[in-house]
C-alpha cells in the first residue's frame, strides 16, 4: 500500500478551501457568524437562553464616481484661444487658423500647420495640399467635405512652412485637446508626422506607422501620409497607400 505524502494531502486541502471560498464569494458571501465555543454553548443550553449572535455590521456602499463633466463647445475652445500670444508664431501671421466642418463630425483630420492659403484666409487646407484632401474625401469617400472636422496641431503659420517646434506645440496643445473633446470624433485621421508624432507621444516614422490603427484618450486612430508630402511624391503607390488609410478609417467611422 502506497503511504500518502503529508505534503499532497495539505495542497488539496488547501485547493479545496481556495475553490469553497471563491464559490461562496460569487455568491456574495463576504463575512460570517462567529459560532460559539463549546463551553459557552452548553452554558447557554443548561440556563435555557437562546442565542443571540452579535449583528454583522457592513460598509455602506462607495458613491458612485461624479459624471465626467461634458465637453466645452468648439465656440467656447475658441473664444479661450482668443487673439493668442502664447508662442511665436503670434508675431508671423496674419490669421489664426483653428478648423473648420461639422461640430459633431464622426471623422476628424488632423494636420501640422497652416500654409501659406491658410494663413491668408483663416482656413485650414485650402491651398493645393487641401485641394488633394478635399477631392479624396468628396470623390474617394463619397461624402461632403463639410461633414468632417478639419484642423492642425498649431494655429498659426509656421515661418517657411518649417516643423512647428515642441514650444509651440506645447502652446497649442490645449486648444487641439479642447476640439477633439467638443467634436468628440468616432475617428482620428492624422495627415503627417508632426501629428501622429504628437497624438502618438512618441517621435514616429510615417512611412511605416501609417495604414496601422492607434488609440488617442480612447478614440480610434489612423495615421497617413500628409496631402503636401503626396503632392511632392505623386506616386501611384503613395496615392494607393493614403487611399486605403482613408477607406479603413471612413468603414470605422461609420461602423
Amino acid at each position: 500500500m502506497t503511504e500518502t505524502d503529508p505534503r499532497d494531502e495539505a495542497r488539496a486541502l488547501i485547493a479545496s478551501a481556495t475553490q469553497v471560498l471563491r464559490e461562496l464569494m460569487e455568491e456574495g458571501v463576504d463575512c460570517f457568524e462567529r459560532s460559539a465555543a463549546p463551553e459557552e454553548a452548553q452554558a447557554e443550553v443548561h440556563e435555557g437562553a437562546a442565542a443571540h449572535p452579535a449583528p454583522v455590521v457592513h460598509e455602506p456602499p462607495a458613491p458612485p464616481a461624479a459624471p465626467r463633466p461634458a465637453a466645452a463647445t468648439l465656440e467656447a475652445v475658441r473664444e479661450e484661444l482668443g487673439d493668442c500670444a502664447r508662442c511665436g508664431l503670434c508675431e508671423g501671421r496674419r490669421k489664426i487658423v483653428f478648423g473648420s466642418g461639422n461640430p459633431d463630425a464622426q471623422l476628424m483630420f488632423v494636420g501640422e500647420g497652416p500654409g501659406e492659403q491658410e494663413d491668408l484666409q483663416g482656413l485650414p487646407f485650402v491651398g493645393r495640399a487641401g485641394e488633394l484632401l478635399t477631392q479624396m474625401i468628396e470623390k474617394g469617400m463619397g461624402i461632403s467635405r463639410d461633414e468632417v472636422y478639419i484642423c492642425n496641431i498649431v494655429k498659426c503659420r509656421p515661418p517657411n512652412n518649417r516643423n512647428p517646434l515642441p514650444t509651440e506645440v506645447a502652446a497649442c496643445r490645449p486648444f487641439l485637446d479642447g476640439q477633439i473633446d467638443a467634436v468628440g470624433p468616432k475617428v482620428i485621421v492624422t495627415l503627417g508626422k508632426p501629428a501622429a508624432s504628437l497624438l502618438l507621444g512618441r517621435d514616429v516614422a510615417i512611412t511605416r506607422t501609417r495604414g496601422t490603427w492607434h488609440d488617442y484618450r480612447g478614440i480610434p486612430l489612423m495615421p497617413t501620409l500628409h496631402p503636401a508630402f503626396v503632392l511632392r511624391q505623386y506616386t501611384p503607390e503613395n496615392r494607393r497607400n493614403v487611399w486605403e488609410d482613408l477607406k479603413a478609417a471612413y468603414t470605422r467611422a461609420r461602423a
